[in-house]
């Protein structure tokens, strides 16, 4: 007498789709985060006197590494909220769409003052060393160039990402895709950077200030805090189960 043994099929672990999309959103995060940051002691001899800096010649590598820091900050945050928009398009369609225009403004925005920047370098390498009325003149466009780079900084980096932080920070408070302790933060740092935007701008404080600095503080740790979390945990595997019955 013989029995007919039946094995079932071993079973193939599939790979969760979000995790793959959470990590390459926080790793996206933390490139922009980290990307950000050296751009204010790169630019700070050219931002403090331009018109010495065109008039002068010398080494442009630091403004060169500041402008190619500046666009991988743009592309990089572009990449954050198409990265991720196939999850937050499930628990809001609006916010989604909303999050993605906001950062390709604040990237447009970023894009504008490396132009300038660059403009700069063109200007030093071909008219430095320039006397009497041209080099007022040289003066006086580059002091321009500078203008324009400071109020596409403010606008861009300096208002945007509150806007961005109203999008993404709803649709991850609603959804608990990460501890709603780390949308909070972003939430309400949201109101306050675009608070002290308006205030630069209406020239109360600068932006790089006292003032400034700490409207800017729970932003910047909304965003690393999310990039980090993002990268070593993703998102809650009940929440994305959640957000996937849903859609």
């Amino acid at each position: 007498m013989t029995t007919d043994v039946r094995t079932a099929p071993p079973t193939t672990h599939r790979p969760d789709p979000t995790r793959r999309i959470a990590l390459a959103g926080g790793l996206l995060y933390l490139v922009t985060f980290a990307a950000s940051i050296p751009q204010l002691a790169l630019f700070a001899d050219l931002v403090a006197d331009p018109v010495a800096f065109v008039s002068t010649p010398g080494s442009n590598t630091a403004v060169l590494w500041g402008s190619w820091l500046e666009v991988i900050t743009a592309l990089s945050g572009v990449g954050t909220a198409l990265a991720l928009y196939p999850v937050t398009r499930r628990v809001s369609r609006t916010a989604a769409i909303g999050f993605v225009s906001s950062r390709v403004v604040e990237a447009g925005m970023i894009l504008v003052g490396v132009l300038c920047v660059l403009s700069l370098v063109a200007l030093r390498g071909d008219l430095a060393g320039a006397v009497g009325a041209e080099a007022g003149a040289l003066g006086v466009v580059g002091q321009a160039l500078v203008e324009v780079r400071q109020w596409s900084f403010l606008v861009g980096p300096g208002l945007i990402p509150g806007l961005n932080a109203l999008f993404l920070g709803y649709v991850m408070y609603r959804s608990r895709l990460v501890p709603r302790i780390i949308p909070t933060v972003g939430l309400v740092g949201a109101p306050l950077i675009i608070m002290s935007a308006t205030v630069t701008m209406l020239g109360g404080w600068d932006q790089v200030s006292v003032a400034g600095s700490l409207c800017a503080l729970p932003i910047a740790l909304w965003e690393f805090s999310l990039g980090v979390w993002l990268t070593v945990k993703g998102f809650r595997p009940t929440a994305a189960a959640a957000t996937a019955r849903a859609a």
